[in-house]
Formats: C-alpha cells, structure tokens, sequence
C-alpha cells in the first residue's frame, strides 16, 4: 500500500454489504482513513440512497476516493456519474481496474458484488487505490468529462 494516508468513502446496496466489510477489514489493515456510509446489513435497500450522498462527497472533496457496492456495479456507477466531479467506473477485471485509474483518473470504484470473489474485490481495491494517473494526453479527454454538464 502507498505510504500517503488517503480518505476513503465505501458504500454498499444490500447485495454488496458483506463484500464492503471485507474490504473495510482489508483497509483497516493498512491505515486507511474510512467513513461508511452504508448499507449496515443485508437488508433491502435502493441503491441511489447510498451512491448520492458518497458520490457528492468525493465531487466535493471531500474523499479522495470511493468504492461502491451493489449487485452489478452499474446502478451504483450510473449514479455517481451525475456528480460533475464523480469518476466511477465498474471494475472487474485487474486491467480494466488499472485503466480506470491510469486514463480516466477513475476516482470511485463501482464493483458488481455478484459477479466477483472477495479476493478479487480486494485485490481490485489494492490496484484503484494504488495506481497512478498518466495524465498527458489522458488529461485533456477527463477535463472535457467536466465540461459537458455546460453543453447540456
């Protein structure tokens, strides 16, 4: 893990909620500064009442980064992408995890609980949080990302 504390915001819908806490557990071990902002158990739960408030967190700031929880990934994405500032992408494989980071300057991570192993989701947060930006060219096509919300 990078020596630089970094703030996380974690989330989950009810069908992430057992893989959020293994990954909080996994951070824990590394000195992470986390907040929860649930699910706190296995019940239902609409999703966009956990993605809202984290993803408005990190467009402000106030989080370096996020992670989101729910069956898919994509309701949890879909949302925080509505945040100007909002980053998400569905990471399910090591290179697309990677890519996220490295040319989309990805700042939440949105993980399809049903779809992948806690071992996976652990090792895909090891890799968000750990991988760099590029920048260059990668950084003129993520400042046009913030500039579509004037177009529309």
């Amino acid at each position: 893990m990078d020596e630089k504390v970094k703030k996380i915001v974690i989330g989950s819908d009810h069908a992430g909620f057992l893989m959020k806490e293994e990954i909080k557990e996994f951070l824990k071990k590394y000195n992470y500064l986390i907040e929860d902002f649930g699910t706190f158990s296995e019940n239902r739960v609409d999703y966009p009442d956990i993605a809202v408030p984290l993803a408005e967190a990190v467009h402000l700031k106030k989080f370096e980064f996020g992670i989101l929880l729910c069956g898919s990934g994509n309701g949890m994405a879909i949302t925080a992408n509505k945040f100007v500032m909002a980053r998400a992408a569905i990471c399910w494989s090591e290179e697309i995890t990677k890519l996220a980071r490295m040319h989309n300057d990805a700042n939440i991570m949105a993980l399809p609980a049903r779809f992948i192993t806690i071992d996976m989701a652990i090792r895909f947060t090891d890799l968000f949080l750990n991988t760099g930006f590029e920048g260059g060219r990668h950084q003129t096509r993520v400042d046009k990302i913030s500039k579509l919300i004037s177009v529309l």
